[in-house]
């Protein structure tokens, strides 16, 4: 169902952090907001639902909103978007939502002892906005150093969360959706929802199965996505982890994600860097050579974010000239999809989060060394490899270390996306996106990962830090490669 809401006299588009607007105006770029409206399941098609945080979900209460666009090199007129397409990506979307309704329910954050949770009633919605561009597609297809502002204006804002004044009970929308009309040049589709409803495969999941529902002109008896497993009770809990992190959430003030636009630097730049499968297979016989320790897991993502991580703290030490924090620690957030793995019998299609992971952490001053590529690495793979036994436990020990390495100061990395999210597949009838944008990593100082748009089985991989640093970290990367030989 689509529920028009009045358009704003302005055209210019207004991005909204928190309590605080940022009018979008660049150079060679601006961004018209052509309708804002509210899009829901089919009326009566889902019952109201009540659906509980597992263990694994409560960890991404404290993540900012994950944010993705993707974009499409397709010549449509204004005229042709707005009378062909547009129709058809509301009504397909309106489908998609009824078999993934949590999207359209609230995180509801009630007083203690209640625990917080997700809510659906019919008629729940999300945003949908629809915009138009007055820049050069070509510009956002570029892996080079740009501006990290513009791509936000792709992205949709976040909607406010309300407070039920009668019972202090919060109500934070889960999901919002852009789509942006680049006339006879392109399209992007930009979405952003917060982590505690889906992690990376459920979303993707959604996203394909939008685009399924398009091809398919909305007859959903061609659509032949599976559906998703909505059934929290898959992830068991047989040790009371969600009560423990429930308790560290608490411990914590209960935080739910606020966004503030000073994250965004005025001097942030973002560029996408990629790793063919030669390269990445030439790492990790380098690696392997250099360690002997016995064998290693050297996968890619084990090599890649090893390489990605030196680079980023030998960049950070030049511009910083921070020698004095050799004795301290650096940390690296790892995440793994649990699904159909580690003895875990969990679906592949289950919507939620079912990731776990570890915290490697390293000597920062071990990091000025020449070959310490293949240490870290070493490092972490042997973390990976711990997953394949006592999955659970070691995640609630690790989750149970992130306030004090917070509180130290130390750095931490951690990366946000995974290649095995196939996200170049989603194919709305158009053919693959020309370009697929993690857009958050900007404030939450992350990576991105993902599969090659090449499709040659190489990485990409997105950073995004103020533009000194990502002028030495593009010159580190571009020599560690000739390390490799």
């Amino acid at each position: 169902m689509i529920q028009l809401l009045p358009r704003s006299p302005s055209t210019l588009t207004i991005i909204s952090y928190g309590s605080t607007s940022v009018l979008a105006r660049m150079s060679s770029h601006q961004v018209k907001v052509l309708e804002q409206c509210q899009i829901s399941p089919p009326p009566d098609s889902v019952p109201t639902t009540s659906l509980p945080f597992t263990f694994l979900d409560v960890t991404w209460m404290f993540c900012c909103p994950i944010q993705r666009i993707f974009l499409y090199q397709v010549p449509f007129s204004a005229a042709q978007f707005t009378d062909q397409v547009l129709p058809r990506l509301k009504k397909s979307l309106s489908l998609a939502l009824q078999r993934f309704f949590p999207f359209c329910g609230n995180f509801v954050c009630p007083p203690q002892p209640s625990e917080p949770h997700i809510l659906y009633n019919d008629g729940d919605s999300v945003q949908f906005l629809v915009a138009q561009s007055t820049g050069a597609l070509s510009e956002f297809l570029s892996d080079g150093l740009r501006d990290s502002k513009e791509i936000h204006t792709l992205v949709p804002p976040t909607p406010p969360t309300r407070i039920l004044d009668d019972t202090l009970v919060e109500l934070t929308p889960l999901l919002s959706v852009q789509v942006t009309l680049f006339p006879n040049s392109g399209l992007c589709i930009g979405i952003k929802y917060r982590h505690t409803v889906a992690d990376g495969m459920s979303s993707i999941h959604f996203v394909k199965t939008w685009a399924s529902i398009f091809q398919a002109n909305c007859d959903m008896s061609c659509v032949c996505i599976s559906l998703p497993v909505i059934d929290r009770g898959v992830i068991e809990d047989p040790k009371g982890n969600k009560d423990a992190m429930l308790g560290f959430w608490r411990a914590w003030g209960s935080p739910t994600w606020k966004e503030d636009a000073a994250a965004l630097m005025e001097d942030n730049v973002r560029a996408t860097f990629t790793l063919s499968r030669y390269e990445i297979e030439r790492m990790k016989k380098w690696v392997s050579a250099k360690c002997d320790n016995g064998p290693l897991h050297l996968s890619s993502f084990v090599v890649t974010t090893a390489f990605i991580w030196v680079c980023l703290i030998k960049s950070l030490d030049v511009v910083t000239n921070n020698a004095s924090k050799d004795v301290a620690q650096c940390h690296f957030g790892l995440a793994v999809d649990c699904r159909n793995r580690f003895g875990l019998a969990i679906p592949d299609t289950f919507f939620g989060n079912c990731i776990a992971g570890r915290i490697v952490s390293f000597p920062r001053g071990k990091f000025k060394e020449d070959d310490c590529v293949a240490p870290v690495a070493a490092a972490i793979g042997h973390s990976v490899q711990s997953l394949d036994s006592g999955v659970v436990d070691g995640y609630r020990n690790s989750f149970s270390k992130w306030p004090e390495l917070h509180e130290s100061g130390d750095d931490i990395l951690t990366v946000a996306g995974s290649p095995k999210l196939a996200q170049y597949d989603t194919n709305f009838g158009w053919g693959k996106p020309r370009k697929v944008e993690v857009v958050h990593i900007d404030i939450s100082g992350s990576i991105s990962l993902s599969e090659s748009r090449n499709g040659d089985g190489g990485l990409e991989v997105g950073v995004a830090r103020n533009r000194r640093q990502m002028e030495v970290f593009t010159s580190f990367f571009q020599q560690g490669l000739n390390q490799f030989v």
